[in-house]
């Protein structure tokens, strides 16, 4: 072997570790921002003995409560909103788990009026809350992963912030 292939040789390995660093650094950091953005990737809810059923959030580094979820058994990740009316779906979530639009209604958001569509989510569930029968949107103009969990869901949980946490309690 010559002198040239060994200096190859090594080069190419030096910049394959580099690359593998790289990587690996790119996953911690991924990870990293994720549970920054939603510290409340495993949550756990719990039921008491008194039959209600309690979820506790911590809130993400922008000041919000987000959350991982389903609607109809399809996982999904909420941002509680209290200035949404409805739960309000972006149009390809509501797409790729199978929901229907319903008839065409005109909303007020905060970048003025928009037309969403109706529809009727037969389950949503955080943890081991679980509601049926929930009127919610299918927003067009929404991009993201992200569904806003609005009023009508949040008005029929008891809601108790303390600090960086928010508890969510449903009552038998």
């Amino acid at each position: 072997m010559s002198a040239d292939n060994s200096k190859s040789i090594g080069k190419g390995m030096i910049i394959l570790a580099w690359l593998l660093a790289l990587g690996l650094m790119t996953l911690f950091f991924s990870n990293l921002l994720e549970k920054q953005h939603n510290p409340n990737q495993d949550l756990q809810g719990r039921v008491l003995d008194s039959g209600v059923r309690e979820v506790q959030l911590i809130r993400n580094r922008a000041g919000h409560y987000v959350t991982p979820g389903e609607i109809n058994q399809n996982k999904v990740v909420f941002l509680l909103d209290t200035g949404a009316t409805n739960v309000s779906i972006p149009e390809n979530i509501a797409n790729r788990i199978g929901l229907k639009k319903g008839y065409p209604l005109n909303v007020s958001t905060a970048n003025g009026t928009i037309q969403v569509y109706s529809t009727r989510l037969k389950e949503l569930r955080i943890a081991d809350i679980v509601l049926h029968d929930i009127v919610a949107n299918i927003n067009p103009y929404m991009d993201g992963e992200g569904i806003l969990l609005g009023m009508n869901v949040l008005k029929k949980l008891e809601m108790i912030q303390r600090g960086e946490s928010l508890t969510l309690r449903q009552f038998p």
